[in-house]
């Protein structure tokens, strides 16, 4: 059934007159009437009696109105619910526990009310959750493509914030006690971070942090989780592993882990947000300055290939045809 011949009798039966629903919905009179006969030839019955004010509701005309209503009412919260302006900021992250997480966080607490929905795409390749936003799935993705050619060519990348890298051991390890460390010292030591998924941007990371500063980074073995990631960091006198200064990680007051920052340089994983090139949700604009705002890593900074130097901020526009789109550099 035709949802705008619904719509043109419902308000024509509403307001009493063709002309004045023609009006309100921006058609002709014509275009009202012809709906309107068309849905009574579709019924079998007369849905209005012309009179000389107008037009009047038959007995079968009454009989429909109210289920004609709830029609057109269903639509609408329909076209509403999925509206980038009217639904919720859905925007991925790596995990609820992860630095993005904890931003975005942050964020939805300095505007008390903002509608956000932050998911996990349980997707390794960066590619895959670019593809993710194209699509409209999510509306944003806390990742980086590295190789910016891979990019859909609908897509955005732009830089969101640098996450300064912390070494994480137990007490028994040898660099335990240390108020800090430089990334010349970690040499030799072995830095366990399993479950490295090829094609994921850590691999990328990770394969050019150990080329830089001839670290011994170690995936062997799958990732089974954080849980026993830190226990096997607490019983272990000579496994370290790297983990991001904003990242959450807990563990019981037993395993005395000690988290200890990394300097001169500041070893900095670059955290990039996927964007739409065109027509982004209009709450990104209040998520991108809040990532402007972000203090800077202080000091000496070493980042991977594809964020040195670091990009320019990129900021949101309203452009007539297309709504909100970034500017900046491409």
């Amino acid at each position: 059934m035709d949802t705008e011949a619904l719509r043109s009798f419902v308000r024509a039966a509403e307001l009493g007159r063709l002309s004045h629903a023609a009006d309100e919905l921006g058609v002709t009179q014509q275009a009202v009437s012809k709906r309107i006969a068309a849905l009574e030839r579709e019924l079998g019955v007369r849905l209005f009696t012309r009179t000389a004010r107008g037009v009047e509701l038959s007995l079968d005309g009454r009989a429909f109105l109210p289920h004609a209503r709830g029609v057109v009412a269903g639509v609408e919260r329909a076209v509403s619910a999925v509206g980038r302006g009217s639904r919720a900021l859905r925007i991925d992250v790596l995990g609820l526990r992860s630095a993005q997480s904890v931003v975005l966080h942050a964020y939805w607490r300095s505007r008390p009310g903002t509608d956000l929905d932050v998911v996990t795409l349980r997707v390794d390749d960066p590619r895959v959750a670019a593809a993710a936003v194209a699509a409209g799935d999510v509306d944003a993705s806390f990742r980086t493509v590295t190789g910016p050619d891979a990019l859909p060519q609908d897509v955005r990348m732009i830089h969101a914030f640098d996450s300064a890298l912390e070494l994480l051991v137990g007490p028994g390890h040898p660099l335990a006690s240390a108020p800090r460390l430089t990334p010349a010292q970690l040499r030799g030591h072995r830095i366990w971070v399993p479950g490295i998924a090829p094609r994921s941007e850590w691999s990328v990371f990770y394969d050019q942090l150990a080329a830089e500063f001839d670290l011994r980074v170690d995936a062997a073995g799958p990732h089974f989780g954080d849980e026993v990631l830190l226990d096997t960091l607490a019983g272990s006198p000579d496994v370290a592993t790297l983990v991001g200064a904003r990242d959450r990680y807990l563990w019981p007051a037993g395993h005395d882990l000690r988290r200890i920052p990394v300097v001169d340089p500041v070893l900095a994983y670059p955290l990039s947000l996927l964007v739409p090139g065109t027509n982004p949700h209009p709450g990104l604009r209040g998520v991108i300055a809040h990532l402007e705002g972000l203090p800077k890593l202080p000091g000496a900074v070493w980042r991977p290939s594809w964020v040195v130097p670091p990009p320019p901020p990129v900021t949101f526009f309203v452009a007539p045809q297309w709504g909100l789109r970034p500017s900046g550099p491409a």
